[in-house]
């Protein structure tokens, strides 16, 4: 007679599904936390008393030991993005109850970033969280192993348990696709740093739509990101008449513009233009600027979610889809 296989132990996955809720709500309602309601809070109760669920021993001797703080480390650039993202991560930390210590280091120094980890673990935060702007750091993060949770914001190609991303590369398609659709046959791109993960992906994005459509392909223009990269770029760029052009971010747009009306050149009329990021100021433009809207808030929760999972499941963690981007159109772009 076969032996039976042992029951699997309940997991804080298994007490989510039942439950109909996030795991995240399961962790808030194990914690004791206030914002979870009452018709809520009863069915994870019940999901957890009918699973006969309980945390690991692991995340339990963790959770012992916590001091309620988890390190952030951003990069000193004041790009819109970058910032945004440690934000909404600190709003969604302090949701949560944990409070943030922020550090900020050289951007594209992988020495400062492993110092700066160093330095936060000797004061015993909980977690690590890092917003990754370069491939160097990107590639350390990758190989780092700590003794608490580390997750970092990112894109890449390939997906890992502990980075999460907004979806550059789709975004960056999108983008291209509608000028494509428009009838432009030369879709230019001034483009981010090109050791910046999200401008690498942009440019992947980029590419690959121009193949679709079997347009000609004409070498990126690389920017820093700021208005005053767009501004040069744009007194120099060739642009063919019924050309368009795919900028990397909505700041480098701004300079963009400018160069564009010192050149006698109108937008759209002249030439359509697509950002990237839809920053508060872009619907302000004149005109007003079509680009690609990211989900800072959604990042920031969800580096949160992941560090939670780690702290209180102890280990665990799945690979994210890229969050969404949405390509919003407005007046800088129009028919060729």
């Amino acid at each position: 007679m076969a032996e039976d296989k042992p029951v699997r132990a309940a997991n804080i996955f298994d007490v989510a599904r039942l439950a109909g809720v996030s795991h995240q709500t399961v962790s808030r309602v194990l914690n004791g936390m206030p914002n979870v309601r009452p018709a809520t809070r009863e069915r994870v109760e019940q999901a957890i008393a009918q699973l006969r669920y309980s945390p690991s021993p692991a995340a339990r001797a963790l959770v012992t030991r916590r001091t309620r703080t988890i390190g952030l480390v951003t990069p000193s650039i004041a790009d819109h993005g970058p910032a945004s993202i440690a934000m909404h991560f600190a709003i969604a930390a302090r949701a949560a109850r944990y409070s943030v210590d922020a550090v900020s280091v050289p951007d594209g120094d992988p020495d400062a970033v492993r110092a700066a980890i160093e330095n936060l673990l000797r004061q015993r935060v909980d977690a690590i969280v890092v917003v990754v702007v370069d491939i160097g750091v990107l590639e350390m993060i990758r190989g780092y192993e700590l003794a608490v949770p580390l997750v970092a914001s990112a894109s890449q190609p390939r997906p890992s348990p502990r980075i999460v991303s907004l979806d550059q590369y789709r975004g960056a398609r999108a983008a291209v696709r509608h000028l494509a659709e428009l009838g432009h046959t030369r879709i230019l791109h001034l483009a981010g740093p090109a050791r910046s993960p999200d401008a690498i992906e942009r440019v992947r994005g980029w590419k690959d739509e121009l193949a679709a459509h079997q347009l000609t392909l004409v070498d990126p223009v690389h920017g820093d990101w700021s208005a005053r990269s767009g501004y040069e770029i744009g007194l120099t760029l060739e642009i063919p008449p019924g050309s368009a052009i795919f900028v990397g971010n909505d700041q480098m747009s701004i300079g963009l513009f400018s160069a564009l009306r010192a050149r006698g050149l109108t937008v759209p009329q002249d030439v359509s233009v697509v950002g990237f990021d839809d920053i508060p100021e872009a619907a302000y433009f004149h005109p007003p600027l079509t680009t690609v809207r990211q989900d800072f808030a959604a990042l920031g929760q969800l580096m949160m979610q992941k560090a939670l999972v780690e702290l209180e499941e102890g280990g665990g963690s799945t690979e994210d889809t890229p969050i969404p981007t949405h390509l919003i159109v407005r007046e800088s772009t129009r028919q060729a």
